[in-house]
């Protein structure tokens, strides 16, 4: 605190906002409270000269807070006898009711707003003071010296508190205590406390004494009735013992829920509640006045009498016809014919009913609330089921504002910026709140922005003395205002300490305003859907990053190749990115190779998985392996890993890699042969040029990961324009639909060969993907294509050096057909190269083969097992230079196995 003169606190940042400085630039140095309070005070346009209160006497000096506060103003008074202490007891508008002093000299000495009762304290009209504080923020408040809006407080600090109605958790007055700065003291706080908990102990005292006076005008009436007619029906008045020996405790618990209600209606009226085993108790309510003139309900329960309550129900008589309803359950009555006794369930006044009833439907609301928020992993979604959730038993109209960082999975740096319209919902659609999506500015003065910076929620009961709200944007609550919406709850979702939005609840059907108990129940719900709302955030960012790490990992964009036209679909579970992938490789001689795989499991963990087969797969593929052959590869990297990731520790077992699947194929458009190999994969599907589809029956192996187990190899000629159609086990598995029905679907949407690639992928995605993918889904569409034959030349030769200049010849002149004399030169000095070489370190037999597509591939085939090798030669050395030769005039160039030997190929632009 700052002591400046006569006057302690905020002295300077006040006389700075007070001359017009922004309230950014004395944040930090006021109380958020008191800042709010002042900007407040300046919206209204107060004064702080302002000397005048407004006086009246519309109040009952002997009214029940009065009454109850007696002894404890009295018991105040003598604590702080002798001292400057000024003790006041106002009502729930600020109103002035009762003033008393420590010492008694002091009413001589201060003003008439100070010792008097009527004068009123409510903010919008005195400022920031105690008692207005108080019944602005609804809890304890101290307010001391330059805190206070006028200028006449300057010197004083006061401690204020309010004081509720333990039945309705209504504010029904304020206690405070005033005093000069210097006398301030922490234990002023814990002393206002338990006289305003005394306060409400004598208000729920005088509550009890009128149930008594109830419950006794009740039982007079009945000693008079059976004095002077005998009882009713003949039997003696009974009380709810009787209720309890005859009924169960679930019974109990229903009578009495009925009979509150009963109560809260406040009129004469009478209900059968149905019980266990199929019996029936008719409630009554009754009207009573007690001697000192409390109007309350009595309810009683009208029983059988003692042989009736123990005899068993009579059989219900056969229906007269088959249509005929059978005839009502046996239920007792008090009438004439059937003797009966009363038990008294209930007896008080219709508004404790109407606060049983209300607290009641809140706990119904919040059990409730526990099951339906929080249903996905969807921030929005969940958003949507707090608001579906309060209309309409605790609000007519909801919003929900939300940073767009949140929406992202993130956390806001600042909450309080950057607010989108999340949700709009309500009892009607015509009510012109922000729209969804638009952007929400809001100035410090607002409910939601208080309630965002204080973390507190903020109760309006009136808006339309809300002068903070007002401001925000007049025309715009002015239309709010013409459409009944009268209170406002404002409160922070607020998890684990981050602040993520504001919900805010508006009344308009019902005139009451909302009170403490909307508050704690509006903050409960709030408070539920944050968690939500946060465990969706976190989700939602993980499941971005998963999805970023899965995008990056797979292809970016198609590798050219003329073998297949192809068309992909990648789409990821809703639940948890997967480890599905899929990719194209080219490979040498014109062939290509496809492939998809998915990995088990879900989320940055499967991704990452994923990533790394797919790169392994890549490096195998390029090594010119049979499907077969990287499948095992694969298969022993999976173990490797698998192995490494749980180590040697069991705790960490259950961690690492489960297992993957993978399907490969290498297709050749030279003989328009497929190989394929699958690991515990989904058969492939082809699609012939006639319309035919079939799932070929390629030998399924083992899931990658077990380790030691063998694949197999299937060969299938696909003619040109047949259709490849490669999946992962997300298209065809769905637990709403059985995996026959969704291959049959599969056939009928693939039975049309004359499509393209985009066009068959597309068909297949719309006929068999759901709507919400409970596991990735990866496809891939592969349209074949065929070299011509005119477009291939091959020869065989023996191994003899003299026949390299004929096999030159004839590939000259195989060029000068295609046109390629530009390349001849190049190409005569690699096939010399390659064909030499093969003569000298192969085999027999020797085949030489010529590939017009895209580039120029010559190939080179021995059936020798040993691959060339590139060296740098000395200068002594007479060879070793020519593959060195043919890496500087190729574009690429390799070596590939095959069953019979290998194949030394390169390419030529």
């Amino acid at each position: 605190m700052v002591v400046v003169g006569d006057r302690i606190g905020p002295v300077r940042p006040r006389d700075r906002f007070l001359h017009g400085a922004p309230a950014e630039s004395v944040e930090g140095s006021v109380r958020g409270p008191i800042l709010s309070s002042w900007q407040r005070c300046q919206l209204l346009g107060l004064s702080p000269d302002q000397s005048e209160l407004p006086f009246t006497q519309d109040f009952d000096p002997q009214g029940p807070l009065v009454r109850a506060a007696g002894p404890v103003l009295d018991r105040l008074e003598s604590i702080f006898a002798g001292s400057r202490m000024n003790i006041c007891l106002a009502d729930g508008q600020g109103t002035v009711l009762e003033r008393r002093f420590g010492e008694k000299a002091m009413v001589r000495h201060l003003a008439a707003i100070q010792t008097l009762p009527g004068f009123v304290f409510a903010e919008q009209v005195a400022g920031t003071n105690g008692i207005g504080l108080t019944l602005a923020e609804r809890r304890l408040v101290q307010v001391f010296g330059a805190e206070h809006f006028a200028e006449r407080s300057q010197s004083s600090a006061c401690t204020a508190i309010p004081v509720r109605d333990q039945l309705s958790g209504r504010i029904e007055g304020v206690l405070c205590l005033g005093y000069p700065y210097t006398d301030a003291d922490p234990a002023l706080v814990p002393v206002v406390r338990r006289a305003a908990e005394a306060i409400e102990r004598r208000l729920m005292e005088q509550s009890s004494a009128r149930e008594r006076g109830l419950l006794q005008a009740y039982l007079d009436a009945g000693s008079h009735a059976l004095a002077g007619e005998g009882g009713v029906n003949g039997h003696p008045l009974r009380m709810d013992e009787l209720l309890q020996s005859e009924l169960d405790q679930n019974d109990q618990m229903l009578l009495k829920q009925k009979a509150t209600e009963l109560m809260a209606s406040a009129q004469r009226a009478a209900s059968e509640v149905p019980l266990s085993h199929g019996r029936r108790i008719t409630l009554v309510s009754r009207p009573v006045t007690s001697p000192s003139g409390v109007e309350g309900v009595v309810i009683e329960a009208l029983l059988p009498d003692e042989q009736e309550r123990h005899a068993p129900a009579p059989a219900h008589p056969a229906p007269a016809h088959a249509n005929a309803a059978p005839p009502p359950a046996h239920v007792p009555r008090a009438t004439d014919d059937t003797p009966a006794v009363r038990g008294l369930v209930l007896v008080g006044e219709p508004e404790v009913g109407k606060y049983a009833v209300a607290a009641r439907r809140r706990l119904e609301l919040l059990a409730e609330a526990s099951a339906r928020i929080g249903t996905t992993l969807d921030v929005t979604r969940t958003a949507w089921e707090l608001a579906e959730m309060a209309v309409p038993r605790l609000a007519d109209f909801v919003t929900i504002d939300l940073p767009e960082a949140v929406l992202r999975g993130e956390e806001a740096a600042d909450p309080t910026a950057e607010l989108h319209r999340t949700v709009v919902h309500g009892i009607r659609e015509d009510c012109p709140f922000y729209p969804v999506g638009e952007r929400v500015g809001l100035s410090p003065t607002t409910p939601h922005m208080r309630c965002l910076t204080t973390g507190e929620p903020v109760l309006e009961p009136d808006l339309r003395a809300a002068f903070g709200w007002i401001a925000q944007d007049p025309e715009h609550t002015e239309l709010l205002l013409a459409h009944s919406v009268h209170s406002l709850i404002a409160v922070p979702l607020l998890a684990r300490g981050v602040v993520l939005g504001v919900a805010s609840f508006y009344r308009s059907q019902d005139p009451a305003p909302y009170g403490d108990d909307d508050r704690s129940l509006a903050q409960e719900l709030a408070t539920r859907a944050a968690l939500c709302i946060d465990n969706a955030r976190r989700y939602t960012r993980e499941h971005t990053l998963a999805l970023s790490l899965q995008h990056s990992l797979l292809p970016r964009g198609l590798p050219e190749q003329g073998a297949v036209e192809v068309a992909h679909r990648y789409l990821p579970a809703e639940a948890g990115v997967g480890g599905d992938w899929f990719d194209v490789i080219p490979l040498s001689g014109t062939r290509v190779a496809l492939l998809v795989g998915d990995v088990v499991g879900h989320g940055l963990h499967a991704a990452a998985t994923m990533g790394r087969l797919r790169t392994a797969a890549r490096n195998f593929a390029e090594l010119e392996l049979a499907p077969d052959e990287l499948l095992t590869h694969l298969d022993n990297l999976m173990v490797r890993l698998d192995r490494e990731e749980g180590g040697e520790d069991p705790a960490l077992s259950n961690a690492g890699i489960v297992g993957a699947t993978c399907l490969y194929a290498i297709y050749d458009p030279t003989s328009q042969q497929c190989t394929l190999a699958r690991a515990g994969h989904p058969p492939p599907a082809v699609v012939l040029a006639d319309g035919t589809v079939s799932f070929p029956d390629v030998p399924a192996g083992p899931p990658l990961g077990l380790g030691g187990l063998p694949f197999e190899s299937a060969e299938i000629h696909l003619p040109e324009h047949s259709q490849l159609i490669l999946y992962t086990d997300g298209l065809i598995e769905d637990r709403h639909r059985d995996i026959d029905v969704a291959l049959a679907e599969l056939r009928r949407a693939l039975a049309h060969p004359d499509r393209a690639a985009e066009d068959t992928c597309r068909a297949v995605i719309d006929a068999l993907a759901p709507e919400h993918p409970g596991d990735d889904i990866a496809l891939l569409v592969a349209r074949t294509n065929a070299v011509s034959p005119d477009n291939i030349a091959t020869w065989d030769l023996p191994a003899d050096p003299a026949r390299v200049c004929d096999i030159r010849a004839a590939a000259m002149d195989q060029l000068g057909r295609w046109g390629l004399e530009e390349s001849a030169f190049a190409a005569e000095l690699l096939l010399s190269e390659l064909v030499t070489n093969a003569i000298r370190y192969g085999s027999e037999p020797i085949q030489v083969r010529l590939i017009h597509d895209r580039t120029l591939i010559c190939e080179v085939h021995d059936t020798s097992s040993s691959a060339p090798r590139m060296r740098h030669a000395a200068t002594t050395d007479e060879g070793g230079r020519g593959l060195f030769l043919v890496a500087q005039l190729a574009q690429s160039w390799g070596t590939r196995y095959t069953t019979s030997g290998k194949v030394i190929w390169a390419e030529c632009a």
